[in-house]
């Protein structure tokens, strides 16, 4: 669990976090209702926040440091640090349980940044690429959404609940 009152890529653990409804993580400098990220607040500061929680697999973590990185839980700025699920496979609109009360709703990828390539030189190659075909791929964790707020802990469980209908694969937010 991650959070951080000012615009810092890295982002200091906590034990727990609490997500509020609507707006995202208490205290963290992404959450509201509106866009909170710098760059698209300059381009339009009405859309609405679809990242308010940012999730990463620690499978990504363990693979860039098998590659020579340093990278640990928050330092990538995501609020929660996920392992076992397969976030990236998620379709859109997946609902996910973190601890007792919390839902979030995934809404896409995220679009990582120039500042992955300032924390750590090489880097941004390893979680944004392209596929044989030339298409985009974005390893960078998932955005969410928060429904139903509450607080969540270091080693709560996560439970999936896919969306009813055909899934739509998850795109860049």
């Amino acid at each position: 669990m991650s959070q951080s009152e000012r615009y810092t890529f890295t982002k200091p653990n906590r034990d727990s976090i609490t997500l509020l409804a609507g707006l995202g993580v208490e205290g963290d400098v992404h959450a509201g209702e509106l866009v909170k990220h710098r760059s698209r607040v300059r381009r339009d500061p009405t859309q609405p926040n679809l990242r308010q929680v940012h999730l990463m697999h620690a499978e990504l973590h363990d693979e860039l440091n098998g590659l020579g990185f340093s990278v640990a839980a928050g330092q990538l700025g995501e609020n929660v640090t996920t392992r076992g699920v397969d976030l990236l496979g998620l379709p859109t609109g997946t609902r996910l349980r973190l601890g007792a009360e919390a839902v979030v709703e995934v809404t896409g990828l995220r679009n990582p940044c120039p500042q992955i390539e300032a924390f750590q030189e090489g880097l941004l190659q390893h979680v944004v690429g392209r596929d044989e075909a030339g298409n985009v791929v974005r390893r960078a964790g998932i955005m969410a959404v928060v429904l139903v707020g509450g607080e969540t802990r270091v080693g709560d469980v996560i439970r999936v609940e896919l969306p009813d209908g055909p899934h739509v694969p998850l795109k860049a937010v």
